[in-house]
Protein backbone atom coordinates (compact mmCIF):
# COMPACT_ATOMS: atom_id res chain seq x y z
CA UNK A 1 0.00 0.00 0.00
CA UNK A 2 1.21 3.49 -0.86
CA UNK A 3 2.70 5.10 2.28
CA UNK A 4 0.66 8.31 1.97
CA UNK A 5 -2.58 6.35 1.52
CA UNK A 6 -1.64 4.17 4.48
CA UNK A 7 -1.17 7.27 6.65
CA UNK A 8 -4.49 8.75 5.50
CA UNK A 9 -6.27 5.50 6.36
CA UNK A 10 -4.56 5.34 9.78
CA UNK A 11 -5.86 8.85 10.55
CA UNK A 12 -9.35 7.91 9.34
CA UNK A 13 -9.36 4.68 11.38
CA UNK A 14 -8.21 6.61 14.45
CA UNK A 15 -11.11 9.04 14.02
CA UNK A 16 -13.55 6.14 13.66
CA UNK A 17 -12.21 4.55 16.87
CA UNK A 18 -12.78 7.86 18.69
CA UNK A 19 -16.32 7.99 17.35
CA UNK A 20 -17.07 4.44 18.50
CA UNK A 21 -15.70 5.22 21.97
CA UNK A 22 -17.64 8.50 22.36
CA UNK A 23 -19.99 8.01 25.35
CA UNK A 24 -22.07 11.07 24.43
CA UNK A 25 -23.58 9.66 21.23
CA UNK A 26 -25.94 6.77 20.52
CA UNK A 27 -25.41 4.06 17.88
CA UNK A 28 -27.24 5.82 15.02
CA UNK A 29 -25.31 9.06 15.58
CA UNK A 30 -22.01 7.21 15.62
CA UNK A 31 -22.83 5.25 12.46
CA UNK A 32 -23.97 8.45 10.74
CA UNK A 33 -20.71 10.18 11.68
CA UNK A 34 -18.72 7.23 10.33
CA UNK A 35 -20.64 7.40 7.03
CA UNK A 36 -19.84 11.10 6.77
CA UNK A 37 -16.12 10.57 7.52
CA UNK A 38 -15.83 7.89 4.87
CA UNK A 39 -17.74 9.88 2.23
CA UNK A 40 -15.78 13.06 2.97
CA UNK A 41 -12.34 11.46 3.14
CA UNK A 42 -12.44 8.93 0.30
CA UNK A 43 -13.21 10.64 -3.00
CA UNK A 44 -14.72 7.65 -4.79
CA UNK A 45 -17.19 6.85 -1.96
CA UNK A 46 -20.34 8.58 -3.24
CA UNK A 47 -22.95 6.79 -1.10
CA UNK A 48 -22.03 5.32 2.28
CA UNK A 49 -24.51 3.58 4.54
CA UNK A 50 -25.29 0.76 6.89
CA UNK A 51 -27.84 -2.00 6.58
CA UNK A 52 -28.65 -3.71 9.86
CA UNK A 53 -30.16 -7.12 10.50
CA UNK A 54 -33.79 -6.51 11.44
CA UNK A 55 -34.40 -8.43 14.68
CA UNK A 56 -38.16 -8.36 14.01
CA UNK A 57 -38.00 -9.89 10.53
CA UNK A 58 -36.80 -13.19 9.15
CA UNK A 59 -33.48 -12.77 7.32
CA UNK A 60 -34.00 -9.17 6.29
CA UNK A 61 -31.84 -6.06 6.33
CA UNK A 62 -33.15 -2.62 7.22
CA UNK A 63 -31.51 0.62 6.13
CA UNK A 64 -29.67 2.44 8.89
CA UNK A 65 -27.73 5.70 8.82
CA UNK A 66 -26.31 6.77 5.45
CA UNK A 67 -25.04 9.74 3.48
CA UNK A 68 -25.72 10.27 -0.21
CA UNK A 69 -28.73 10.15 -2.48
CA UNK A 70 -31.98 8.78 -1.08
CA UNK A 71 -32.64 5.13 -1.82
CA UNK A 72 -35.83 3.12 -2.25
CA UNK A 73 -34.01 0.08 -0.85
CA UNK A 74 -34.91 0.47 2.81
CA UNK A 75 -35.45 -3.27 3.33
CA UNK A 76 -33.46 -6.02 1.59
CA UNK A 77 -34.00 -9.77 2.01
CA UNK A 78 -30.91 -11.92 2.54
CA UNK A 79 -29.71 -13.18 -0.85
CA UNK A 80 -31.21 -10.32 -2.91
CA UNK A 81 -28.81 -7.88 -4.56
CA UNK A 82 -25.20 -7.35 -3.56
CA UNK A 83 -26.21 -6.37 -0.02
CA UNK A 84 -28.37 -9.45 0.36
CA UNK A 85 -25.59 -11.67 -1.00
CA UNK A 86 -23.13 -10.26 1.53
CA UNK A 87 -25.67 -10.94 4.28
CA UNK A 88 -26.27 -14.48 3.01
CA UNK A 89 -22.58 -15.41 2.71
CA UNK A 90 -21.14 -13.20 5.46
CA UNK A 91 -18.40 -12.18 3.01
CA UNK A 92 -17.19 -8.92 1.47
CA UNK A 93 -18.43 -8.30 -2.06
CA UNK A 94 -16.62 -5.97 -4.45
CA UNK A 95 -18.30 -5.19 -7.77
CA UNK A 96 -16.22 -3.03 -10.09
CA UNK A 97 -18.98 -2.70 -12.71
CA UNK A 98 -22.55 -3.10 -11.44
CA UNK A 99 -23.89 -3.32 -15.02
CA UNK A 100 -22.31 -6.77 -15.25
CA UNK A 101 -24.07 -8.09 -12.10
CA UNK A 102 -27.23 -10.14 -12.56
CA UNK A 103 -28.24 -9.73 -8.91
CA UNK A 104 -27.70 -5.96 -8.65
CA UNK A 105 -30.44 -3.79 -7.11
CA UNK A 106 -30.14 -0.43 -8.86
CA UNK A 107 -30.15 2.41 -6.34
CA UNK A 108 -29.23 5.17 -8.76
CA UNK A 109 -28.29 5.48 -12.41
CA UNK A 110 -25.06 7.09 -11.21
CA UNK A 111 -23.77 4.02 -9.35
CA UNK A 112 -21.04 2.21 -11.28
CA UNK A 113 -19.24 0.20 -8.56
CA UNK A 114 -20.15 -1.14 -5.11
CA UNK A 115 -18.49 -2.72 -2.10
CA UNK A 116 -20.38 -4.36 0.76
CA UNK A 117 -18.53 -5.38 3.92
CA UNK A 118 -20.16 -7.45 6.68
CA UNK A 119 -20.04 -6.37 10.31
CA UNK A 120 -19.62 -9.37 12.59
CA UNK A 121 -20.01 -9.40 16.34
CA UNK A 122 -18.72 -12.53 18.04
CA UNK A 123 -18.63 -14.15 14.59
CA UNK A 124 -22.31 -13.42 13.90
CA UNK A 125 -23.45 -11.22 11.01
CA UNK A 126 -25.16 -8.14 12.53
CA UNK A 127 -24.93 -5.44 9.85
CA UNK A 128 -23.05 -4.37 6.75
CA UNK A 129 -21.34 -1.31 5.38
CA UNK A 130 -22.48 -0.55 1.83
CA UNK A 131 -20.56 1.87 -0.38
CA UNK A 132 -21.45 2.96 -3.90
CA UNK A 133 -19.12 4.73 -6.30
CA UNK A 134 -20.04 6.72 -9.39
CA UNK A 135 -16.77 5.56 -10.96
CA UNK A 136 -16.38 2.13 -12.53
CA UNK A 137 -13.32 0.09 -11.44
CA UNK A 138 -12.62 2.55 -8.60
CA UNK A 139 -12.61 0.24 -5.57
CA UNK A 140 -9.15 -0.99 -4.64
CA UNK A 141 -7.85 -3.78 -2.45
CA UNK A 142 -6.68 -1.03 -0.08
CA UNK A 143 -10.26 0.21 0.19
CA UNK A 144 -11.39 -3.33 0.96
CA UNK A 145 -8.75 -3.84 3.66
CA UNK A 146 -9.49 -0.47 5.26
CA UNK A 147 -13.27 -1.04 5.23
CA UNK A 148 -12.90 -4.52 6.72
CA UNK A 149 -10.91 -2.92 9.52
CA UNK A 150 -13.60 -0.24 9.94
CA UNK A 151 -16.22 -2.98 10.32
CA UNK A 152 -14.09 -4.73 12.91
CA UNK A 153 -13.71 -1.46 14.86
CA UNK A 154 -17.45 -0.72 14.86
CA UNK A 155 -18.62 -4.25 15.76
CA UNK A 156 -18.94 -3.37 19.49
CA UNK A 157 -21.69 -0.87 18.57
CA UNK A 158 -24.01 -3.80 17.86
Amino acid sequence: MDTSIFQEYRVLLSQIKKTVDNPNKVQDEKLGDICKYLADEVGVFDWVGFYLVDPNADRELVLGPYVGEETDHTRIPFGKGICGQAAETNETFVVQDVSEEDNYLACSVHVKAEIVVPVKKDGEFVAELDIDSHTKDSLTNEHREMLEEVCSIIAPLF
